[in-house]
This record gives C-alpha cells, sequence and structure tokens, in this order.
C-alpha cells in the first residue's frame, strides 16, 4: 500500500511539474490586442506576419521595471552584433503614455507595442506570465524556439541568435 502511495505521488509530481514549451501561439493571444507607437490597434497575428521570414527576440517589459532596466543595457549590445533579427518590445506599462515616455527616454530601438490587455489579457495568459522580463525567440517560420527566459545575456539566446 505505501509502495503504491508513493508511486502515485511521484507520478504526479514528475507530470505536474513539466515545462510547458509551445511552439506556436494560442489562437487566442494570436487575437489578443496591442496598441502600436501610432495609437494603431493591432492583433499580435498581425505583428507575426509583418515580421514573417526573419527571426525575432520578443522582450515584454515595462519602463518601471528594475529588472527590465537592468537588462536594457544587454539587449541594446544583442541588438549591435545581431542587426538582421527583429527587436519587438511587448510593453506592460500602467498606461499608454508611460510607455511611450520610457521608449523615449530609455532610446530603445525596435518594434514597440503596448499590450492593451495587459496581464490578464489573452496573450500574457498563454505565457503564463508572472514576472517580467520575459524573453521569447521566434524562428523565420513563426515558431517559437525560446519560451521562457528571464535574462537576455542566457547563452541558449545568443546560441540560438546565431543560428
Amino acid at each position: 500500500m505505501r509502495k503504491n502511495l508513493v508511486l502515485v505521488i511521484a507520478t504526479y509530481l514528475l507530470f505536474s511539474c513539466s515545462v510547458y514549451n509551445p511552439v506556436e501561439f494560442s489562437s487566442k493571444a494570436l487575437e489578443d490586442t496591442f496598441i502600436s507607437m501610432n495609437n494603431e490597434e493591432v492583433k499580435f497575428k498581425d505583428i507575426l506576419i509583418k515580421n514573417k521570414g526573419k527571426k525575432i527576440v520578443i522582450d515584454i517589459w515595462a519602463s518601471w521595471c528594475k529588472d527590465c532596466l537592468k537588462g536594457l543595457p544587454k539587449i541594446k549590445k544583442l541588438q549591435e552584433t545581431n542587426l538582421e533579427i527583429v527587436y519587438l518590445y511587448l510593453s506592460l506599462d500602467r498606461g499608454v503614455g508611460p510607455w511611450k515616455e520610457g521608449v523615449s527616454r530609455l532610446g530603445i530601438k525596435g518594434q514597440h507595442y503596448y499590450i492593451k490587455t495587459g496581464w490578464e489579457g489573452d496573450f500574457c495568459k498563454f505565457l503564463g506570465l508572472s514576472w517580467i522580463p520575459r524573453y521569447l525567440v521566434v524562428d523565420e517560420e513563426g515558431k517559437i524556439i525560446i519560451f521562457n527566459e528571464t535574462k537576455i545575456t542566457d547563452n541558449l539566446i545568443t546560441e540560438i541568435l546565431k543560428k
């Protein structure tokens, strides 16, 4: 009896702790709405379509986030050596005004969007987002090749960008 209980608990822990690493965005995440720097509403799928055929580094950040700000010099350095990569910044700032001011003040180059639906929207729910910064890498075919990184300096990101 005790062995069976241990086996059941071990099996539960093994499967409940599995890592969620999807290779495609959910249909709900793709339909989520973002705001462009020109104040236009854009679906996430249209942002991906715009960048089809290119590798994309996605940085989910906010101008109030200390960890996000610490990572900015590292991502800027990555940009200097990987010019062919699209750098997509998705903001979880507390409003469009603070987001735009942060992009300008910090001199962040790349494509910028504000996540209109915030932490509780379909895009962030798909990510299981509980912390920022969060980095993803999407390949030229739109497949997610890095799903859950919190540091831009991770060797995995650097190696995948070289491919």
